[in-house]
């Protein structure tokens, strides 16, 4: 679709095309609605599949390989002059971010969305006028979808610059391997390029603000990862803050103060700024409609994710709530739904999952947070040290926790931090939407010998009859 001088018209717009967005396109199209996906990248993907989720995902993949190289010995393997050619690994990544933005692009064409390269701002509750290669053109619409999704918060004083001061996107592009890296926050985004870089040979320091690292998770989670990132030689620094930086011949020169008071100054060849995102709403001119949004800057939604405007939807990142892609699927999902008529809502489990070795997943309660509702809990644990196709994966670290009623069995919550977190966590994400009891979990027969029997083993302690691990009996 080619937006010219002439106004051009459309029963859906949906203005931004990552896994909110796209989604959300191609479900309406599915439907026979007449939507047109508008997106300032020449492909669709968003910030997940082009500079995010996916791009960081292979480099993860590529230091956890190196490093599970070296630990290979343990396995009677021996390796002569290995070594990393980073150009390499930085080639591979971008033919597997280009295969999947060409792939999904296909998706909206054979489904029938169009297709709208260019940058959108609201002219009306009914308009947009979209800037494109060929110039500025207006677009009409019924309704309407902004999936716009977030951008990495800026910090005062050390503002991006893309060469020293880093945000995630610039930290996947590198061209070398720094030398030193400090991580500005503690959170899942500065842990997972943190630790990658570390055991690519960066040397890492990791300053968090709070007393903590990945505050509101479960600080029984925390412990298997503070052990590996002290194994890979990261240097944590809790209620820790930069003060200053300045440029030096080899990279930066930083200021870090304690909350006891200490001040120091620390060589860095790089900076990370990983203290969080922000609804990306810049340049949206939604004060045209006008839009309501919070005290964040979060687009305001109901749980059919609409806007306080009845046509106009807002879904994923912008809409404030977990900052997960495949939230804003589901929510693309509903949206898109709810436009062609259908009874839908938004009021589903979801999973989070932090990439870091060990990986990290979570869905429902933590017991904290269900005692803090007045919920009587009953929990079960078991580790995945006592579960032999993670013996045989070499990969031992961590458990699984399951968070039950007292009164019911059902289940609450399940807490994961070991190996293929990201994988297992789907059947327990499943069993708490349908309602599961303890009791279902534990009929399922698990296959042997593999880590999902991790889960049963926490069920059955949950039920006071773990198999493979003794249990005092309850009185």
């Amino acid at each position: 679709m080619v937006v010219g001088d002439l106004a051009e018209s459309t029963e859906i717009a949906v203005i931004g095309a990552g896994p909110g967005g796209y989604v959300a396109a191609i479900r309406l199209a599915q439907l026979g609605k007449d939507v047109t996906l508008i997106s300032d990248d020449p492909l669709p993907g968003g910030t997940c599949l082009l500079r995010g989720c996916i791009p960081s995902k292979a480099l993860i993949e590529v230091a956890s390989l190196w490093t599970h190289l070296h630990q290979a010995q343990e396995l009677g393997l021996r390796f002569e002059n290995a070594r990393i050619e980073w150009g390499s690994a930085q080639s591979w990544k971008n033919e597997v971010v280009k295969k999947l933005a060409q792939g999904t692009a296909l998706l909206v064409k054979q489904y029938g969305a169009k297709w709208l390269e260019g940058r959108a701002r609201f002219l009306s509750p009914h308009s947009l006028q979209v800037q494109g290669p060929r110039g500025p053109g207006e677009l009409r619409f019924e309704q309407a979808i902004i999936a716009t999704g977030s951008a990495p918060r800026p910090l005062k004083g050390f503002e991006f610059d893309g060469k020293h001061i880093l945000s995630s996107t610039e930290a996947l592009t590198l061209e070398e391997i720094p030398e030193s890296l400090l991580v500005i926050g503690g959170g899942y985004i500065g842990l997972e390029l943190g630790q990658a870089y570390a055991r690519l040979g960066s040397r890492v320091t990791v300053a968090e603000a709070t007393a903590t690292l990945l505050p509101g998770v479960d600080a029984d989670l925390l412990r298997p990862l503070a052990r590996s990132l002290k194994g890979a030689n990261i240097e944590i620094l809790l209620e820790a803050r930069a003060t200053e930086a300045e440029t030096t011949k080899s990279g930066l020169r930083v200021g870090i103060e304690t909350a006891k008071g200490e001040k120091s100054l620390r060589e860095f060849s790089k900076i990370l700024v990983a203290v969080g995102r922000v609804p990306f709403t810049l340049g949206l001119d939604l004060e045209k409609l006008p839009l309501a949004t919070d005290e964040r800057g979060f687009i305001t939604v109901n749980e059919r994710c609409q806007t306080h405007i009845e046509h106009i939807f807002a879904i994923g990142d912008v809409a404030g709530g977990m900052m997960l892609a495949h939230k804003a699927s589901r929510e693309g999902i509903v949206a898109a739904e709810v436009i062609a008529g259908h009874a839908a809502a938004f009021d589903n489990q979801v999973p989070a999952v932090i990439f870091t070795d060990p990986e990290i997943a979570y869905v429902g309660l933590f017991e904290e947070q269900a005692v803090e509702r007045g919920i009587e809990v009953k929990t079960g644990m078991f580790p995945f040290a006592a579960n032999g196709r993670a013996l045989t994966l070499n990969q031992k670290e961590g458990f699984i926790k399951v968070v039950a009623e007292q009164s019911t069995g059902r289940v609450l919550g399940v807490q994961i931090v070991g190996p293929h977190a990201s994988d297992l966590i789907s059947e327990v994400t499943l069993g708490i939407e349908m309602g599961a009891m303890a009791e279902d979990f534990d009929l399922t027969i698990h296959p042997h010998p593999s880590l999902s029997e991790v889960l049963h083993g926490a069920v059955e302690s949950v039920l006071g009859m773990p198999i493979h691990r003794f249990q005092k009996k309850q009185k």
